[in-house]
């Protein structure tokens, strides 16, 4: 069943929008690593990873939050990171991580309910409620013990970068839309079936930090400094993340998205994209089209519209595929970031969370 789940899957790659995604038997170098890595430690090439694949760098980075944050075996039972990950999905009405990360969540503890929710590894709710005041509002304090806080929040802010990630560029569903309604749980579970660990101790800490160079912690991730494998895998993501960054944008138009992303106060921006046009009307006329997108991707990742691509990639030098996934991992990564600086900021004493 894993074979055949695994092959689904690489067809489903075909859907990823926006970027061409190399296909495992196309695949070299780092991205070859990648890949043969997610297939041995998750079970499958998840499209959420391979979208990525584009900047191996930004891949890499990727795929070493996913894998020490949710896989390799730490405190915290994978059940209950799941959870996280469902209720950090739902938070960011990320309906292809909800439905893969929920579905997860029942076949790892047999039972029903909402992401984060009583009853479904979600600690009497206290994940859901904890997650929930990640957009901005005073959160309920992190589940768990000060011990488990890294692999929590390792999680928990791995899927704010995820779900941006998928928002822009893959459908609402990993199932094609063309699968019958009364067969989606069916092929649901036998997706999470061949996702579940094979080895009942789990994959080894650090394998994918070997993938990038090694980095200092961020001041910003120092809730990280518990978990050598999560504190290594968000200092290596996070240095590849911004040289793309710096890359994608200029000094002015990053501090300019840096600034609105740690003003934002979690409330809904509604279905127009008004604000965003405004935000960077200061700027260059050249680098107003990668500021908007930048900004769509961490705020309101489901507002991205083909027509934001075609202006980003008209004005951007280069312009190439591996331009757009620096540019929009770089926002979703610091939206992610600054989320985490709210979940934690009850644990490690900060009142404010600032821009990283």
């Amino acid at each position: 069943m894993r074979r055949l789940v695994r092959t689904a899957l690489r067809g489903a790659l075909a859907r990823t929008r926006y970027v061409a995604v190399v296909r495992p038997e196309h695949a070299e170098g780092t991205v070859a690593a990648v890949y043969t890595q997610a297939e041995r430690d998750f079970g499958v090439l998840a499209p959420p990873i391979a979208l990525h694949a584009a900047a191996p760098d930004i891949l890499a980075a990727a795929w070493a939050l996913l894998r020490e944050t949710l896989l390799v075996p730490g405190r915290v039972d994978r059940a209950a990171r799941e959870a996280v990950a469902a209720a950090v999905s739902e938070a960011n009405a990320c309906r292809y991580c909800v439905e893969v990360h929920g579905a997860m969540v029942r076949t790892m503890t047999g039972r029903q309910g909402p992401p984060g929710g009583p009853g479904a590894a979600g600690q009497d709710g206290r994940i859901g409620r904890w997650v929930r005041g990640s957009g901005g509002g005073p959160p309920a304090g992190p589940p768990g013990t000060p011990e488990e806080l890294p692999e929590y929040a390792g999680v928990a802010v791995a899927f704010h970068y995820l779900n941006r990630m998928v928002s822009v560029f893959l459908d609402d569903s990993p199932l094609p839309a063309a699968t019958p309604a009364a067969a989606r749980g069916t092929v649901m579970r036998m997706v999470t079936e061949a996702m579940r660990p094979r080895d009942p101790a789990g994959p080894l800490p650090g394998a994918a930090l070997e993938l990038l160079p090694a980095a200092p912690l961020p001041a910003d991730l120092a809730w990280a400094a518990g978990s050598p494998s999560v504190a290594g895998a968000f200092a290596r993501a996070a240095a590849a993340v911004e040289a793309g960054g710096a890359r994608a944008l200029p000094p002015d138009a990053r501090e300019l998205v840096r600034a609105r992303l740690a003003a934002a106060d979690g409330t809904a921006l509604g279905p127009s994209r008004a604000w965003a046009l405004a935000a960077v009307r200061d700027l260059p006329a050249a680098d107003r089209p990668a500021a908007r997108l930048a900004l769509l991707t961490g705020l309101a990742a489901y507002q991205v519209v083909p027509d934001d691509i075609t202006e980003f990639r008209a004005a951007a030098d280069p312009a190439d595929d591996r331009a757009l996934i620096e540019l929009t991992a770089w926002a979703a990564l610091t939206a992610a970031r600054l989320a985490g600086r709210r979940l934690t900021r009850s644990a490690t004493g900060e009142k404010t969370p600032r821009s990283p």
